[in-house]
């Protein structure tokens, strides 16, 4: 029988100030849960707060903590205590309503300028997923299509629209699943590279929505997950989330994607993104390029899932797509007691790369399986999504 890695896991929740609650605090003390039972983010609307788990503890701490301020907001998508496109995009909608919630003005004009303002603050976070952005865009429209109503119609319509933004994300990472599965049969090897998970999402995640599915109908699937560098999160996230279901997961170092390939152990590799640029091009977690030229060459194939609102067809190819750069001691210090390299190494770290739209086999939308040319099929993904009322 498997081992649980929810074994030897602690489990604390913390206020917005960082104190742990009180035991005797029953209502913040649950009784202890599988990682897959948390929401990854979560309105507490009577507290005035997101609620998130803290990313950055696991696997060995499941924190769940509260963010009531701008600057906590802002720094919990930074710091990737929340990360994942579609999770960012979640954490987003709930944290400039909570900010909204708080503006005292009752005014339209004085409203808007104190929301736009916040708004921009947010969205200065992280440059590379475009989730962000595009759900702070959603609440913005929110505000000036509502001019006409008293601010506090507007709040109450800015909850209920963050809260149609996470509802949305489950629906598409449940239909990306669906359209994933249809690429894979049972038995099969996967190969995924960072966290694309339901920690990376409100449910099912985006990769690992087709394993996830697999998973409920006996389909057996084989995962081979890499550490990830430099932030291990297919070895913290992935390989924990993964194990916590039930699925067969193996975790490998990222140079070793080639070995299990060409053992033929791998039939398909999935990932998520960041940011799909118009012509196919995707921007995910560093190394993911790698992985697809390694896929490449042995003849695997190489799918993106991507919601619809990861493409970027404002951007016209990867090399417009912004890369974020990331501190140094991230390689050098984070995971280790003691530093593991020397003192005053240059270091370069940018958190992503470009996989070019070559290498890729297929997109996998919440509207369908978009193929090269890229240009072309994403731009159907709009159209089928504008026709079936989606928001652009």
């Amino acid at each position: 029988m498997r081992k649980s890695l929810q074994e030897g896991t602690s489990f604390l929740f913390y206020d917005n100030t960082g104190n742990t609650m009180s035991c005797e605090r029953k209502e913040f003390m649950e009784p202890r849960k599988n990682i897959m039972e948390y929401d990854t983010v979560a309105l507490r609307d009577e507290e005035d707060a997101v609620a998130i788990i803290d990313q950055t503890k696991l696997p060995k701490e499941i924190q769940v903590i509260l963010l009531k301020t701008a600057q906590e907001i802002w720094e919990a998508i930074y710091k990737l205590k929340v990360r994942g496109a579609p999770a960012i995009g979640v954490a987003a909608a709930f944290g400039i309503y909570v900010l909204a919630k708080k503006i005292s003005a009752e005014e339209y004009r004085d409203f808007r300028k104190e929301f736009q303002k916040q708004k921009e603050y947010l969205d200065s976070a992280r440059p590379t997923a475009v989730n962000l952005s595009w759900a702070l865009r959603r609440m913005e429209q929110v505000v000036q299509e509502n001019k006409d109503k008293s601010v506090a119609e507007i709040k109450d319509l800015l909850k209920a629209e963050a809260i149609r933004i996470q509802e949305e994300d489950i629906q598409v990472c449940r239909s990306i699943g669906e359209f994933g599965l249809t690429l894979l049969k049972p038995g099969d090897g996967i190969l995924t590279h960072c966290n694309a998970g339901k920690l990376a999402a409100s449910r099912y995640g985006t990769a690992t929505a087709p394993i996830y599915l697999g998973q409920e109908r006996g389909y057996g699937f084989r995962v081979f997950a890499d550490e990830t560098r430099p932030l291990l999160q297919g070895a913290r996230l992935t390989a924990f989330e993964l194990a916590a279901s039930g699925v067969d997961v193996t975790l490998i170092c990222d140079n070793m994607s080639a070995a299990v390939m060409k053992n033929g152990w791998v039939n398909a590799v999935f990932v998520g993104c960041d940011r799909v640029a118009a012509n196919g091009d995707t921007a995910n977690k560093i190394g993911t390029s790698v992985v697809a030229a390694v896929a490449k060459q042995y003849g695997v194939p190489f799918y993106v899932a991507a919601p619809t609102a990861t493409i970027d067809l404002a951007t016209p190819t990867g090399e417009e797509i912004v890369i974020e750069q990331r501190a140094a001691e991230e390689v050098t210090d984070m995971w280790y007691q003691t530093p593991m390299a020397p003192e005053g190494v240059k270091v370069y770290n940018p958190a992503f790369d470009v996989t070019s739209r070559e290498l890729i086999s297929g997109i996998v939308t919440e509207y369908g399986i978009a193929k090269p040319p890229y240009e072309t099929s994403l731009r159907k993904m709009f159209e089928e999504k504008k026709k079936r009322g989606g928001t652009l």
